[in-house]
């Protein structure tokens, strides 16, 4: 089982924040549609949760590294995309707050109550979509970094198996036995 937690006081240190800057968004972005596209298809109650079907956009903020992402919502299907910065005119709701506090809010390792109290995350715009929101994922039980962790070795287990039959002989093995069974 992976796991992975981050202490309640845990920034993205300013150096590395700062290195992440200049690369391109769209690797990530791939990613993440990816990854909640998948979360969607294994948890499809996640939506009909949230009980509203027109257009919600929600701003994901964290406040310690040089992006942010969008989450549209919208007839079942869900949409995500990397911003510099977010338009907040088309945002319903925006949650911002440090990357660990967001992670451990999405993985139910802290109370997202107790997170906006002591003022770890802020709130602002449609605060009943983002309750919605945070009471369907909580439902849904979802471990972010679990989910992450089996859509890259989902990625990389058959392109690494081809690239192991491509620097071995293991291939060139399996046709040996094949052609020794043919000739018995």
């Amino acid at each position: 089982m992976f796991t992975l937690s981050f202490r309640r006081d845990f920034r993205v240190p300013d150096v590395v924040s700062s290195a992440l800057r200049p690369l391109p968004l769209l690797p990530l972005e791939i990613f993440l549609q990816q990854l909640a596209s998948n979360i969607v298809t294994r948890h499809p109650d996640i939506l009909t949760r949230i009980g509203r079907t027109d257009l919600l956009r929600f701003g994901i903020d964290p406040t310690d590294v040089p992006f942010a992402i969008e989450i549209e919502l919208r007839d079942g299907v869900v949409g995500v995309h990397l911003r510099r910065e977010l338009d907040e005119q088309s945002q319903h709701a925006r949650i911002s707050g440090t990357l660990a506090a967001l992670m451990r809010l999405v993985d139910g390792e802290a109370d997202g109550d107790a997170l906006f109290f002591s003022r770890e995350i802020v709130v602002t715009g449609d605060i009943a979509a983002v309750l919605a929101l945070r009471n369907a994922v909580d439902a849904a039980e979802i471990g972010i970094l679990r989910e992450a962790a089996a859509l890259i070795g989902l990625w990389i287990s058959e392109p690494g198996r081809l690239l192991r039959g491509m620097l071995t002989d293991e291939p060139r093995r399996e046709r040996r036995a094949q052609d020794e069974r043919f000739r018995q």
